[in-house]
């Protein structure tokens, strides 16, 4: 009798993937499966046609010689599932319980839970200026956390006695519930998954094996750093359990803001008020930079919002690369408080002054809007 062909056994897509093909098998494997239906030979049949239909595509090597040759692949002992299939070795227990291992973290029944654990990593936010950010800075800073108590060395026992195996599961860690077919493996209650318990705790951490600590660090900030940027600091974290390693702690920085400056990345930017002299007349200022003072030439007839680009002015980038610019941006003052004098003078200038020639971006703009108004006309 001919075989039926896998992909149809289990009712999927021959591009099925690799978990959509678990998922299906489990599916169908669980509502037919002996355990849950004694005495059906039927079910019996049909729960091996699954379980040799998955054998073969859950296996990537198989599976590529089924879609070439399909059945006959596995003829005449070219590599077929083992001759036969036994269905002896997959309890409904133990489909049952790599589902629950999928959402429990993958324990599965009779597996030992590790009790070894690393300690959790911790984060430090560190509040730098700007000028510590641009240069680096060395910062000492003090961190509580929960180190290994050191007097059982994280053992959590008392000195001279040690932990004894937990008699709920055997050590195992977990505990194993059945009832009828069901059968959920869970964290041992006693011993909370340790394998051991102590019968006789340590005074000092009072048997948890770590203990509340405030320690003080020196952190070296490299020049560059800017907002988000982290540094590592390894095994400062909190103590391992059962003598797992130590976590680390992340040092983030987070720059303050400057009166003067804003940055962008590597660049710096900066607003720098000019009087209407000078803007007109053009002439040279003196503008700060993190690093000293330089001249700027101001030609005549500067905007008001201009840009100046002072050249490699900016930051020197953590990671390595050029360094930035300090771009420096005119603000056009105008005169307020005036004598009768200046005032006078203002309105002579005022009577000489041609819009077009003198102003030409302001009588330019006047055109666009009488054009605007103009095209809106019906």
């Amino acid at each position: 009798m001919a075989k039926r062909d896998c992909y149809e056994i289990l009712g999927v897509s021959r591009d099925v993937s690799d978990s959509d093909l678990k998922k299906a098998y489990r599916r169908l494997a669980m509502k037919c499966h002996p355990d849950r239906n004694p005495g059906d030979a039927e079910a019996e049949e049909r729960f091996k046609e699954l379980s040799e239909a998955y054998e073969i595509l859950s296996d990537s090597e198989k599976r590529s010689a089924y879609d070439r040759y399909g059945h006959d692949a596995f003829e005449g002992g070219m590599g077929g599932p083992g001759g036969g299939f036994h269905s002896s070795g997959a309890s409904f227990s133990d489909i049952f319980g790599d589902v629950f291992g999928d959402i429990f973290g993958g324990a599965t029944p009779g597996g030992n839970r590790s009790s070894v654990q690393r300690g959790s990593d911790l984060r430090y936010t560190m509040e730098l200026t700007l000028e510590e950010a641009v240069f680096g800075i060395e910062k000492t800073i003090r961190i509580p956390r929960l180190a290994e108590c050191a007097v059982c060395n994280g053992a959590g026992a008392k000195p001279g006695s040690t932990p004894k195996t937990c008699q709920t599961c055997n050590g195992q860690g977990q505990v194993r519930m059945q009832q009828g077919f069901f059968a959920i493996q869970q964290t041992c209650p006693r011993c909370h998954g340790q394998g051991k318990v102590i019968t006789d705790p340590c005074g000092d951490c009072r048997g948890q094996g770590r203990k509340e600590e405030t320690k003080t660090l020196s952190v070296k900030i490299p020049a560059g750093v800017d907002t988000g940027d982290r540094v590592r600091l390894s095994g400062e974290g909190e103590a391992g359990v059962n003598g797992g390693p130590a976590g680390d702690l992340y040092v983030e920085v987070k720059a303050k803001e400057h009166r003067i400056f804003t940055r962008d990345g590597r660049d710096l930017y900066c607003d720098v008020p000019i009087s209407f002299t000078d803007a007109a007349l053009g002439g040279e200022l003196e503008v700060p930079t993190l690093g000293g003072r330089v001249k700027l030439k101001v030609p005549t007839g500067t905007q008001s919002g201009k840009l100046f680009r002072v050249r490699a002015k900016g930051v020197k980038p953590v990671r390595g690369g050029a360094q930035g610019d300090l771009l420096c941006r005119v603000s056009v003052e105008t005169p307020i408080n005036l004598t009768a004098k200046q005032r006078e003078l203002l309105e002579e200038l005022h009577e000489t002054l041609n819009h077009k020639t003198h102003a030409p971006k302001r009588e330019g703009w006047f055109d666009s809007v009488r054009s605007f108004f103009d095209e809106m006309k019906f």
